[in-house]
């Protein structure tokens, strides 16, 4: 996205920053040493322009020095933040320009010695948890998206300043605050290094902040948007996030945070960002409502765990200009939603019949992807930064290691517990991995170590497990494992209203048509794959399709609103009715003493020793 025109932009908006702004590197080179700290400098003057001025000064500079701004964070997607970038310019402590040339994408060269200060401006107002925003109402920064970095002095401590702000906002991180930076600077923070800088985002705003009464540490959150004062929401959010934070530190046998923070957008202010992004010690959640919100909250807090700490060593150290190839996302993410759905059953967020419908649903998702017969769950994890593209999210080409890594982790533990006759789970492996790797310090070999320490815990062998369900493409057997514990998988064949293709939807843009079927009633009215989806039925595109298709029957007659090449025009069509295989999981009537005891197991997150 680009500045819309008569926006200003790089040295001219900067030329119209207030005074203020442009005598802020005096202020920051007479702050602190001139060695050991890289300092950084963030205007939030321009709310309603959506710019944010950035000065960066690098102190104890020999000659030359490179800076480079990441190629993705966050998704696993390469979006180049460099081109939001405008304005780049170089001066020494003097105030004199300095000579500075691009290299690259996102790599710029400045000549020069002793303290440099680099300026530039950015453009961002996109909404969700996966990038930045500055508008009148906040200012939301996922600081990679915004900073650049020395690639060589990466390790070194920062500094980092938000300046100018409306004088009703406040700021939220979890980041070390700068106790003394009073007067002109009412909002700083430290960190130990720019990988732990732009791992905590930032809320600037008015927001309401409240704590979680009763948890130790303690947990801050804070939130922006829909439900901001009004105290009944307020205190069903907090039981909500009480109660996972609650379990999944006890599960875990303890917090690894001296401080956690939930940045949370809801309802309207979510602007149409949906999701959740986990850092070290705190996430962002952008969710239109709560009941979305709790799935989402689940998940995220659990990453504290599974990927921030338990981390294949394929994701280290984090190459911030290039794809990052691993073969673990199905455990990193996949066993991380096993987990988000084991949180919500066992605090009873959801009933045991809910947690039965996820599994089924989880199950219908996988078996409708025919790709699931040729691609493993490492490949789909190596083929995560394919994900940007819509036509990789055809179900013939692709599945998703989110569900089949899902499915995985709800086996596994099932293959566990029958092997242990109830006495071990996957819990115990998750236990065993923090110890073995996080607390450590270390990272895991992709499956291969995440197989070994199964094993330990199963007291047996789990390659053809892994060989076949893993790494390899064979049907995962789901009636047989669930019969293991206790459940029981139906299948039925039924017909409802569909539309003939998907919306798919990338971080700050409108949905579009993807996975268009040929022969639907909407591609013989000519809609086509790429078309902007606008509105239906006279209202906009539901953020939700398949709710709303809940409430429309197959051959209803409805209008779809598109925009293509900059031409807004309308399809008319019926509502298809392909035939589907639905499935459902029930419990077994007649369970045996150890089947009963598995999925007892599961549900509460117990094993045998613990009940006696």
């Amino acid at each position: 996205m680009t500045p819309s025109a008569g926006q200003p932009a790089g040295a001219q908006a900067a030329a119209r920053a207030p005074l203020r702004f442009l005598l802020l590197v005096a202020f920051l080179t007479a702050a602190l040493p001139a060695q050991g700290t890289i300092r950084y400098a963030i205007s939030l003057a321009q709310p309603s322009q959506h710019t944010f001025h950035v000065t960066m000064i690098i102190p104890g500079v020999e000659n030359e020095v490179i800076v480079q701004i990441p190629a993705w964070n966050a998704l696993y997607q390469i979006r180049d933040f460099a081109h939001r970038v405008s304005g780049v310019r170089a001066t020494n402590a003097e105030g004199n320009a300095l000579p500075i040339l691009k290299l690259d994408k996102q790599t710029w060269r400045i000549s020069g010695s002793g303290s440099v200060t680099v300026q530039y401006a950015t453009y961002w107002d996109d909404p969700g948890p996966f990038d930045s925003q500055l508008n009148t109402a906040h200012a939301f920064l996922n600081l990679a998206t915004v900073l650049f970095y020395v690639p060589e002095r990466r390790s070194e401590d920062v500094r980092l300043e938000l300046d100018d702000a409306p004088a009703n906002w406040r700021a939220a991180a979890a980041l070390r605050p700068d106790d003394k930076a009073a007067g002109r600077a009412a909002i700083a923070y430290f960190a130990a290094n720019y990988d732990a800088l732009v791992d905590a985002p930032v809320e600037v705003g008015g927001f309401d902040e409240f704590r979680l009464n009763g948890l130790t540490p303690p947990v801050r959150v804070v939130l922006h948007g829909d439900g901001e004062g009004d105290t009944v929401r307020t205190e069903r959010l907090t039981d909500t996030l009480r109660r996972i934070v609650a379990y999944e530190t006890l599960l875990m046998r303890g917090a690894p945070y001296d401080e956690y923070l939930f940045l949370l957008h809801l309802g309207k202010a979510a602007g149409g960002g949906s999701g959740g992004m986990e850092h070290a010690n705190s996430t962002a959640i952008h969710e239109e409502t709560l009941g979305a919100l709790e799935g989402v909250a689940a998940h995220e807090f659990f990453h504290l765990w599974n990927v921030k700490r338990i981390r294949p060593a394929s994701l280290e150290p984090v190459e911030y200009t290039r794809e990052q190839w691993t073969r673990a996302l199905w455990f990193a993410e996949g066993v991380t939603s096993t987990y988000g759905a084991y949180t919500l059953v066992r605090t009873n967020l959801w009933s045991r019949e809910r947690f039965y419908e996820y599994l089924a649903s989880e199950i219908s998702e996988l078996e409708s992807h025919p790709a699931r017969l040729w691609k493993s769950a490492e490949e789909a994890s190596l083929d995560a930064w394919f994900e940007r593209y819509p036509l990789y999210r055809r179900p013939d080409l692709s599945i998703s290691y989110y569900n089949k890594g899902c499915l995985l982790g709800v086996l596994l533990d099932i293959e566990i517990r029958d092997a242990t006759d109830n006495h071990a789970s996957l819990d115990d492996v998750l236990r065993a991995l923090n110890e073995q790797f996080a607390r450590r310090g270390r990272f895991y070999r992709d499956s291969g170590d995440i197989r070994a320490v199964a094993e330990s815990v199963a007291g047996r062998g789990l390659t053809v497990f892994f060989a076949r369900y893993v790494a390899g493409t064979d049907e995962l057997p789901f009636a047989e494992y669930l019969a293991r514990a206790g459940l029981a998988l139906k299948v039925q064949t039924r017909s409802r209203g569909a539309l003939g293709f998907s919306a798919g939807r990338a971080p700050g843009s409108e949905p579009l048509v993807v996975r268009l079927e040929p022969a639907s009633p909407a591609a013989r009215a000519g809609l086509r794959e790429g078309d902007a989806l606008v509105g239906l039925n006279g209202t906009p595109f539901p953020r939700h399709p398949e709710r709303w298709l809940r409430e429309h029957l197959p051959g209803e007659i409805v209008r779809l609103r598109i925009r293509r090449d900059a031409e807004v025009k309308e399809i008319t069509f019926a509502l298809a009715e392909p035939q589907e295989s639905a499935y459902q999981v029930e419990e077994s009537s007649k369970p045996t003493d150890k089947q009963r005891r598995i999925r007892e197991g599961i549900l509460h997150g117990l094993t045998d020793p613990q009940n006696r």
